[in-house]
């Protein structure tokens, strides 16, 4: 029988895995991208729900330029991206 997982480290091993796949080195922890590759920096969201403009902003701060969400993105987060120059990585399409 498989061992369940916790939220938290659900969400850092889906971190990891998303890291990986972008051929990128997992850094994490508050107030960090979850990976860097080169100079670009990104963030990983496993939420069952669509990212909001809330969290783009916040990506800004930190200087992030790749968001990845297992859930999609809000139209407004989409525009607020796309005026900030951040790329939405999303599994929905």
């Amino acid at each position: 029988m498989a061992k369940k997982r916790s939220a938290p480290k659900r969400g850092v091993q889906y971190e990891k895995q998303q890291a990986k796949r972008r051929r990128a080195k997992h850094v994490g922890g508050p107030g960090k991208p979850d990976y860097v590759r080169g100079k670009i920096k990104g963030e990983v969201k496993n939420w069952s729900r669509p990212v909001h403009s809330g969290v783009i902003e916040q990506a800004k701060q930190k200087g992030v330029k790749e968001i990845v969400s297992k859930s999609g993105f809000t139209g407004p987060a989409e525009e607020l991206a796309k005026k900030y120059g951040i790329k939405l990585i999303s599994k929905k399409k």
